[in-house]
């Protein structure tokens, strides 16, 4: 009996320390990560290590880019994991790239990055918040990543609990997000002010949490954290060398408060990761990540000795389970709401979303209908989230943060050609009808233009839309004249174009019919006694009305600087009227007046652009355009002989107003007049260096300048010299641009030689003109 009473003690002194210990409570672990732009990247090393390490934090800090890498993990994504993706981003896209040009609608497409500013006016006042970086991408980025939480309101049934640091800009106070949408919450901890737009929130208005606090340790402490583990990439003020662009300059002065406060946030940490000695880059260096992550290892390798006896310290209390919750692939929506989006916009965003009940889709289905809508242009942003019904049933809010109805912009602009001009224009959407917009622009200029645009959407889908536009232009330009150069002669003209089309493919192809009509008037500046080199005409004018049936495809991703897509146009025209005047300075010839024969148009173009490698995109295009005579009847007037403001225009290196123009590098614009043409463009785009490009180009095309029975004789032989209008000829042009994406707009430097003449021509534009 002794025996079994020692052995039972024995039993109870050995297993006691057990009992007592695995009865105390854990220590509350948190983790907390600074934002600091860039250089947030080197946090994720640390996250690397503590999965290795099987340390998982209890809470979650994070600010700014802090919060995004802190909130992908607090979810369930692995260290690992968000390496890859931060490697796999396309960092210049994701953080305001804006919008492609692939997801705006066909009829909007003309429109899209025209203007330098743009303002909008709402109740007879100028509504504008601007800033630096555009984040709809971003945005659905975070929307897509964080899908598998979608369910989750509450931070704290995360996988691991998490909270975000923001800033109330009404009232200059923290605020610590721990509910609703963590893709709200991720994105509004980093709304760095002038970089990225402020983001709404219940009655206020928030902004980077790292104003007031951007390594927020002492918000853990203030949540019960018995052991900190903290990720700073912020550091305090960076040093004067590093303060070499705006994002850094921008985020050093709306920090200051935060900076001041982080020497003693520091202090909290049980185990401080300090990057900053050992950082070569700052906040705006997204293109550096690779190097962030390599220089975000040494810190955390300096710190493996305290992080390996935490291990060992946790390893007698059972932690969370850290993983990715699994959701399925697709998802039915038993309920669509959309919010915040006017009876006059809601048929066509209906029509573009394009979104059913009861229907399976994937978050990038509906990712890509909300950038149909966007493409409407009638939109600042559309953000959506998702909702549990109380049936246990899906649905999902789309929030609409519509334009003003009346938008004013500007842009400037300067070329060789044209020299110094600024744009104004105003558009007004829903204004005169419902799915509706006009359009008025006006080019105050050496060589000024104006443009009147109505258009409107009609449909069940909104997929018809009517078009009619008003243009004119005074312009001064050398010219040739049935191959005669001819030097200072003002060229007036104004068109009038309708049309009605139909959609194939809300964001890439059309089809339709027009109805346009032209007047053009020519004639010297100066009397040709003064100078020589004038036409011998004193006036010209001609008038046509036409009949066309037109299709378009569009699938190019940008507007300047296209790295994939396909452009074709292609259309068959009927003359319906020709009348012409010409008299001429020469007292001896008898003024000419009447009608032209008619004629019919055939055109095609094509235009391809692919990337063939990393900076490298391939460029290939063709046109051809033909005018068919009908035969001359009796008190006719030739047409290939005094058509001259209806045949074909070539040269140029930037797209031209009007109709029936066409570029050709070495050519100056409008240089060349023909009847028939037929050409090919190779060349190759090289992004040198950020947004500096070099483009190399050859051009080559036959010119036809009298009948197109004629012309295709010898269109493949041509032995003509352009310049002196012999037909047909070869038109041959060699060279390259160099080109930087400016704030401005495009700047382009061009040397082209051009044959005939032997010459190496220059041109240099700067800025957005107006191109209808």
């Amino acid at each position: 009996m002794k025996k079994t009473t020692y052995l039972f003690l024995f039993l109870v002194l050995v297993t006691l320390p057990q009992i007592i210990f695995s009865q105390e409570k854990k220590p509350k672990v948190v983790l907390v990560l600074s934002g600091g732009g860039a250089k947030g990247i080197a946090h994720i090393p640390l996250l690397q290590k503590l999965d290795s390490l099987h340390i998982v934090p209890d809470l979650i800090v994070g600010n700014s880019m802090g919060s995004i890498i802190g909130g992908l993990y607090a979810m369930g994504y692995s260290g690992d994991s968000i390496e890859k993706l931060t490697k796999n981003i396309n960092w210049d896209k994701l953080l305001g790239g804006g919008q492609s040009l692939k997801s705006v609608s066909v009829e909007e497409k003309r429109e899209f990055q025209r203007y330098l500013v743009g303002i909008g006016i709402k109740n007879k006042k100028l509504n504008s918040i601007g800033s630096l970086l555009n984040d709809q991408n971003l945005r659905e980025y975070l929307s897509e990543l964080t899908y598998p939480v979608y369910n989750i309101r509450d931070f704290d049934s995360l996988p691991i609990p998490f909270r975000a640091m923001a800033t109330d800009l009404s009232e200059g106070k923290e605020v610590i997000l721990s509910k609703g949408s963590l893709a709200y919450a991720m994105r509004a901890s980093m709304s760095l002010p002038a970089i990225f737009k402020p983001m709404t929130y219940e009655k206020t208005i928030l902004v980077d949490g790292g104003v007031l606090n951007n390594f927020p340790t002492d918000v853990a402490k203030q949540m019960g954290a018995d052991i900190i583990i903290g990720s700073d990439v912020g550091g305090g003020l960076e040093p004067i060398d590093k303060l070499n662009n705006v994002i850094t300059i921008l985020t050093q002065t709306s920090m200051f408060p935060s900076n001041i406060k982080n020497p003693a946030n520091r202090k909290l940490c049980d185990i401080l990761v300090d990057h900053m000695p050992n950082l070569r880059f700052s906040t705006a260096d997204f293109a550096d990540s690779n190097e962030i992550y390599k220089d975000g290892k040494i810190a955390t390798n300096e710190n493996l000795p305290a992080l390996v006896a935490l291990s060992e310290k946790l390893k007698g209390y059972q932690q969370r389970i850290h993983e990715l919750p699994q959701m399925p692939s697709e998802i039915i929506l038993d309920t669509i709401v959309y919010k915040k989006i006017s009876p006059e916009n809601l048929a066509l965003v209906l029509g573009r979303i394009n979104l059913k009940t009861n229907v399976k889709y994937t978050t990038k289905d509906l990712i890509a209908g909300i950038n149909r809508a966007m493409g409407t242009n009638l939109f600042d942003e559309i953000t959506y989230n998702y909702f549990i019904k109380d049936d246990n049933k899906l649905g999902v809010t789309i929030f609409g943060h519509e334009r003003a109805k009346n938008q004013l912009n500007t842009s400037v602009h300067y070329d060789t050609y044209r020299g110094v001009g600024i744009i104004f224009n105003y558009t007004a959407r829903n204004v005169l009808a419902r799915a509706s917009r006009l359009l008025v622009t006006v080019d105050i200029a050496e060589q000024p233009k104006a443009r009147i645009n109505y258009q409107k959407n009609f449909g069940k889908n909104r997929d018809w839309w009517w078009s009619s536009e008003l243009y004119g232009a005074l312009l001064r330009q050398e010219i040739y004249f049935n191959g005669k150069a001819s030097d200072n002669v003002l060229y007036n003209s104004v068109e009038f174009n309708n049309e009605i089309n139909r959609n194939i493919n809300s964001l890439k192809s059309y089809f339709g019919y027009g109805l346009h009509y032209q007047f053009a008037n020519l004639k010297p500046k100066y009397e040709r006694e003064y100078n020589p080199n004038s036409i011998d005409i004193k006036n010209y004018s001609l008038n046509t009305i036409e009949l066309n049936m037109h299709y378009s495809y569009n699938d190019m991703d940008k507007v300047y600087f296209a790295e994939n897509g396909t452009i074709i146009k292609a259309n068959v025209t009927r003359s319906l009227l020709s009348h012409v005047y010409t008299s001429f300075s020469d007292p001896n010839q008898i003024s000419i007046s009447g009608k032209t024969n008619g004629y019919t148009k055939f055109g095609f173009s094509f235009e391809k652009r692919a990337l063939l490698k990393k900076k490298i995109t391939g460029i290939i295009g063709f046109d051809s355009y033909f005018i068919f005579q009908d035969k001359l009847k009796d008190n006719q007037i030739p047409f290939l002989d005094y058509g001259y403001a209806s045949k074909y225009f070539l040269g140029g290196i930037i797209p031209s107003s009007g109709s029936n123009r066409f570029l050709f590098a070495g050519l100056h614009e409008d240089e060349l007049n023909v009847s028939q043409y037929m050409g090919l463009k190779i060349a190759s785009q090289v992004n040198l260096l950020g947004k500096i490009y070099l483009t190399p180009h050859f051009n080559v095309a036959t010119v036809g300048f009298d009948s197109f029975d004629e012309y295709i004789k010898k269109a493949f032989n041509p032995k003509g010299n352009w310049d002196d209008g012999f037909d047909p000829s070869l038109v041959i042009s060699g060279g390259a641009a160099i080109s930087y994406q400016s704030i401005l707009g495009p700047i382009h430097f061009d040397t082209t030689w051009i044959n005939n003449i032997d010459k190496v021509r220059l041109f240099f534009s700067v800025g957005l003109s107006l191109n209808p």
